[in-house]
C-alpha cells in the first residue's frame, strides 16, 4: 500500500482479519488514527467520545501535552539501556513519588515492569520469598492479567482461562462481595473461612490479592469494612495483603490508589494502565523489608522501568497534582451518577448504578430485576452507542455491565454529550 492511499475502516478490519488471529478480540471495526482527551477521530474523519479510556489507561486524557512534552524531551536523549544494566535517573524519580505517595506503612520501595500482568506475577514472587510459603487467594469475577499466575489469579474462565490450563496450584477463589446478586460480605468471610479448615491452612498462604474496586469483574466496591475484616485475617495469620490497583489507580476512584477510601494499608501494590497514559509501565510497590525480601537478580526485566514510560509516569503524577485531578474524578463521579439516576427512572433496564469517584458503572437488566442480568441488553448498547459516536465498554461476571472511564480531564460539555447518546441508544434498544 502507498503512504497517500487514503485509509477507511472496512480495509483496514479486513487486514487485521487477515494477518492477526482472532484470539485477541477487538470490539469495534474502528479504527484509531488520532486522539485529543477524550475524543477520538477514526482514519475516515469520525469523531466519537471515548468513554472507555483504553480500559482505564488515559484518566489523564488522551495526548495531555505534558505528558506528551516529556516523551520527546526523553526521547532525545535515551531510549532504552536495560535498569540492571545502566540506570538512569527517571526510574528513581518515579519510584521515589510512588514510595511517597502509596498507602504502605512505614518505608516503601517501587520495582517497573511493562504490564499490570507482569506486576502480579512479579507480587507472587516477591510475596512467596518474603513469606516462604506457596498459596494465594483471590476473588471470584477478579481480573488479574494473561499471564499464567496472573490466570490462576484471575476468577473468570470464559474468555480468560479457557483452553489454557492447567494453572499454578495453591490458588483459591472466594466470593467478592457483591449485594446486588445476593452475596454479602458475611458470605466471603464466611466462604473463607472455610476455605481454611477445607482446603488450605492459613500458615501456608502467602497472600490474598484483591482488588479494591473489581474492574473486568463489574466495577464491585470492596467496602471499607470488608477491606478492614480482611486485613485483620491477614495480621492474625502472617498473610500479605495485595491491592491490585491497575484499573482502579492513578485518581481514577477520587484517590490516587482506591485502597485509600477503606483507612487500610496494603503490604504490595500492583498498579499500571494510567501510570504513564498510554507507555506501557507498571509497577509493584511495597513495604522496605518485603519488597527486600528477593535476592539480587531475582526481579527485573529487559523493557521494565522504560526510561522513556518511566518520563511518561512523571508527568502523570505532577500533573494530577498541578490540575487537581483527584478533586475532578471525585465531580465527575458525582456527574455521572447523578445523570445515570436520573436516566434509570425513565429506563426498564438500568439496574444498580455504583461507583467510587469517577469510577462508575451501571447494571442492564431485565424488567429492572437484579437476577435477570443482560448480556444481550449490554451489547445492543454498546453497539447503539458506537453508531452515535460513543465508546463504551461492557464488563461483568454476567457480561452485562456498562462501566464508564471516560478520562477524568474531559469536559464536562463531552461528558454530557456521552450521557445523551447513551440515554438516546437506550430507548432504541
Amino acid at each position: 500500500m502507498t503512504t497517500n492511499q487514503k485509509l477507511d475502516n472496512k480495509s483496514l478490519w479486513e487486514r487485521r482479519l487477515k494477518n492477526v488471529p482472532r484470539g485477541v478480540t477487538t470490539a469495534y471495526p474502528v479504527f484509531a488514527e488520532k486522539a485529543k482527551n477524550a475524543e477520538i477521530w477514526d482514519v475516515e474523519g469520525n469523531r466519537f467520545i471515548d468513554f472507555g479510556g483504553g480500559i482505564g489507561v488515559q484518566n489523564t486524557g488522551h495526548c495531555h501535552p505534558k505528558v506528551i512534552a516529556a516523551i520527546h524531551k526523553q526521547v532525545d536523549q535515551v531510549l532504552h539501556t536495560a535498569f540492571q544494566i545502566m540506570p538512569y535517573e527517571p526510574y528513581i524519580v518515579l519510584a521515589e513519588k510512588l514510595n511517597a505517595k502509596a498507602p504502605i506503612d512505614g518505608g516503601a520501595k517501587t520495582i517497573f515492569f511493562s504490564s499490570g500482568a507482569e506486576a502480579l506475577e512479579n507480587a507472587v514472587k516477591i510475596a512467596r520469598a518474603a513469606t516462604g510459603r506457596p498459596g494465594f487467594i483471590s476473588f471470584l469475577g477478579g481480573f488479574h492479567g494473561r499471564t499464567m499466575m496472573a490466570l490462576a489469579l484471575t476468577g473468570k474462565v470464559v474468555p480468560y482461562k479457557k483452553g489454557f490450563g492447567p494453572f499454578s496450584s495453591d490458588v483459591y477463589h472466594i466470593p467478592f462481595p457483591m449485594e446486588y446478586h445476593g452475596v454479602s460480605e458475611e458470605d466471603s468471610i464466611k466462604a473463607l473461612m472455610n476455605l481454611f479448615k477445607a482446603d488450605i491452612d492459613p500458615s501456608r498462604v502467602a497472600a490474598i490479592a484483591i482488588e479494591p474496586v473489581q474492574g473486568e469483574g463489574g466495577f464491585y466496591i470492596a467496602s471499607p469494612s470488608f477491606m478492614q475484616k480482611l486485613r485483620k485475617i491477614c495480621d492474625e495469620h502472617g498473610i500479605l495483603l495485595i491491592a491490585d490497583e491497575v484499573q482502579s489507580g492513578f485518581a481514577r476512584t477520587g484517590k490516587l490508589f482506591a485502597i485509600e477510601h477503606s483507612g487500610i494499608k496494603p503490604d504490595l501494590i500492583t498498579t499500571a494502565k494510567s501510570l504513564a497514559a498510554g507507555m506501557p509501565l507498571s509497577a509493584v510497590i511495597g513495604k522496605t523489608a518485603i519488597m527486600d525480601s528477593v535476592e539480587p537478580g531475582g526481579l527485573g526485566g529487559t523493557y521494565a522501568g522504560n526510561p522513556v514510560a518511566c518520563a511518561a509516569g512523571i508527568a502523570v503524577m505532577d500533573l494530577i497534582e498541578e490540575e487537581g485531578i483527584l478533586a475532578k474524578s471525585t465531580k465527575l463521579g458525582e456527574t455521572l451518577q447523578k445523570r445515570l439516576n436520573e436516566l434509570k427512572k425513565t429506563s426498564p433496564h438500568i439496574g444498580e448504578i455504583r461507583g467510587l469517584g469517577g469510577m462508575v458503572a451501571f447494571e442492564l437488566v431485565e424488567n429492572g430485576e437484579a437476577n435477570k442480568p443482560s448480556a444481550d441488553l449490554a451489547k445492543k448498547l454498546t453497539t447503539k452507542a458506537l453508531e452515535k459516536g460513543l465508546v463504551l465498554l461492557s464488563c461483568g461476571v454476567y457480561g452485562n455491565v456498562i462501566r464508564i472511564l471516560v478520562p477524568i480531564t474531559a469536559d464536562d460539555t463531552v461528558v454530557e454529550e456521552g450521557i445523551q447518546i447513551i440515554e438516546q441508544s437506550l430507548k432504541e434498544i
